[in-house]
This record gives structure tokens, sequence and C-alpha cells, in this order.
């Protein structure tokens, strides 16, 4: 199973998400890829992502993880000694999302998103300070992401698999050019 996390007001309507879903129909492995909607609240988002892994336990887990996801793509991947594709992560959410507590709208839809000011202490909660196994690791980052900081990035996966894009921006509006890649990681053994 791969297992996608979209990130912060994001949805499965986003391009990341939607690329991949189709990707995986057109090799006939729908079945294969499952994208939530992930609630506002981390605790939620986490325990809505580990019931579904657990329901697919006897299928091997890849974590796709972008932004916000890419952060609790690495929780999980903690938890779950698992592999995890990391598209510009966030790497400090709760110090980054404080800014953004109140009531806003989603991204892919006009439906009202809620952040909570006690949602930055359920993000502190699945901080990893420093990664394990730093081979099931593969961070992509944008040295355009407009939105967070490609060498936190950087320094937080030390030692995993790097593919550092030389400007872009934070959505990495190219993915499709990655797609193989990221197929051949969440492939290999």
């Amino acid at each position: 199973m791969i297992l996608y996390l979209h990130g912060f007001r994001s949805s499965p309507s986003s391009f990341k998400a939607r690329l991949l879903a189709q990707h995986y129909a057109s090799i006939g492995r729908a079945d294969d890829f499952v994208c939530p909607q992930l609630p506002a609240s981390p605790a939620a988002a986490i325990a809505l992502a580990q019931e579904l892994i657990n329901q697919r336990r006897d299928d091997r887990l890849v974590l796709i993880g972008s932004s916000l996801g890419g952060y609790y793509a690495t929780y999980l991947a903690e938890q779950n000694d698992c592999k995890a594709v990391l598209v510009n992560p966030a790497v400090k959410p709760p110090r980054d999302l404080e800014k953004y507590v109140g009531v806003t709208s989603a991204f892919h839809s006009d439906e009202p998103f809620e952040f909570k000011h006690a949602y930055i202490d359920e993000l502190k909660r699945f901080a990893i300070d420093t990664i394990t196994r730093p081979e099931r690791y593969f961070l992509i980052a944008a040295t355009g992401d407009e939105v967070l900081d490609w060498r936190d990035m950087v320094d937080h996966y030390p030692q995993a698999k790097q593919l550092i894009i030389q400007g872009s921006d934070h959505g990495v509006s190219e993915f499709a050019e990655y797609i193989e890649t990221v197929m051949a990681f969440c492939d290999a053994e």
C-alpha cells in the first residue's frame, strides 16, 4: 500500500495526490494507492493514518507525505518501520503553523478549515528529532520552496536519499517528472 498524506489545508484533490492516483490506476494498481482526507487535528490525522495502516498490515507499506504530510509520514515511518518519500516536508510545524491558528478555508473547497491552538501541542507529540535508518527515507526538497526552508529539510534527514531540486516551488509543480524516481524507491526491496 502507498499511503499518501497531504499537506496543511490540502486534500486528496491536490495535484500530487491526483497525479499519483492516476499513475497507479494507469499501471493497474489503483487499489494499492490510498489518500484519505486528513482532519485538521494532528492527533486525529495520525490516528486515521494508523488505522488505515493497521487495516492493511499484510501489505507492503510506503508512505508519501507532502509538507505537513511529510511530518506525519516521518512519525509513522518510525512507528511502523516502513519507507517514506517526503516532498518538501515540514520539519518544525509547531513553530511554522502557530500563525495559522484560527478559521480559514481548505485549498480545494469552500469548506471551513479550523486550526485550533491545541493542535500545536498535538504536533509536538509527533516530533521526531532524529530519524533512525536513514535508508528508509527519500527526501525531495525544492530550493525555491516559498513556504518552507529546504535547508531545514536537508539537515533533518541526514544520510537519507535526497533529491534537491534547484528552483521549483512548495507544491513541486513539475512533480510528474519525478514519479518514476519515486516509484522506483517505493518498489525497491
